[in-house]
């Protein structure tokens, strides 16, 4: 699964990252918080939520409004 990583700034392009990375980074931390860009489809974090679920993490998903516009969000997820 390829998601893509929050933007560092506004007219910047989201970063990409495969779900392997994700793992990776979580086996060395054990628990991390990762932003996500709003253009990840809401389907694609659910599916990543269950997949670690699986994996007997717990996960929070919330969306992060950092703006007046209903367009100024991204997704905070953290896996524990």
């Amino acid at each position: 699964m390829k998601l893509k990583l929050a933007r560092t700034a506004i007219n910047g392009k989201p970063r990409p990252i495969q779900l392997e990375k994700v793992e990776e980074t979580l086996a060395k931390e054990g628990q991390k918080i990762f932003y996500f860009d709003k253009e990840n489809s809401h389907k694609d974090l659910v599916s990543l939520v269950e997949y670690f679920e699986s994996k007997a993490f717990s996960v929070y998903l919330r969306e992060v409004k950092y703006g007046l516009d209903e367009g100024d969000y991204m997704y905070e997820v953290h896996i524990l």
